[in-house]
């Protein structure tokens, strides 16, 4: 945490590269602020400078309505819909859609499918589903060319839930099979 000398110029300054470091909360209020909010300034005597939001509001203050410091640089609600998708991602990489649906995704995450999909669309380019297939796909093809495992055990530790599903998945990327993959990947070495 910042010394309060340093946050107190900073609040007085409305120094924007202070701006969620640290929060302003003002004791006669029970408020805590960002320290670019325009309102007038509290005297030094009267506020308590805290590392993050949840900090000053588990101490008892509750945000302030015209900075709003939820919204502050480095806290999810910066980022908007993007922290949304970044947190899908996260949960699709550790196999939230191995065994479960994208509504189960969506559900997770607070939101619909339906709006979970259109967010893909903007952020990513691709469903959900997509991005899931293609993670899989590409921790197939990294097995197949690290490993002498069986394409059965490869399938299953890829995430797929069949091999069948694993080789429609390799032949409609990659136009073919992947034991003709491995096959050729070996040819090459």
């Amino acid at each position: 945490m910042l010394s309060f000398e340093v946050c107190n110029a900073a609040r007085l300054r409305r120094d924007a590269r202070y701006d969620g470091r640290f929060f302003t909360a003002v004791k006669t209020t029970r408020i805590y602020c960002r320290p670019v909010c325009p309102v007038k300034h509290p005297l030094p005597r009267n506020v308590t400078y805290y590392p993050t939001a949840a900090a000053a509001e588990a101490a008892g203050y509750r945000p302030c309505l015209r900075c709003r410091p939820e919204t502050a640089p480095f806290c999810p609600a910066w980022n908007g819909t993007r922290s949304t998708v970044a947190r899908a991602l996260k949960l699709i990489d550790g196999g939230a859609l191995e065994r479960g649906s994208v509504a189960a995704l969506a559900d997770r995450l607070g939101i619909t499918s339906r709006h979970l999909g259109r967010l893909f669309e903007r952020h990513v380019g691709a469903s959900p589903q997509q991005v899931a297939t293609t993670r899989r796909v590409q921790r197939a093809k990294r097995l197949i060319d690290t490993t002498d495992d069986a394409m059965t055990e490869i399938a299953f530790r890829a995430g797929f839930g069949s091999v069948r599903r694993f080789n429609a998945a390799f032949a409609a990327l990659y136009g073919r099979s992947p034991s003709s993959l491995r096959a050729s990947s070996r040819g090459r070495r």
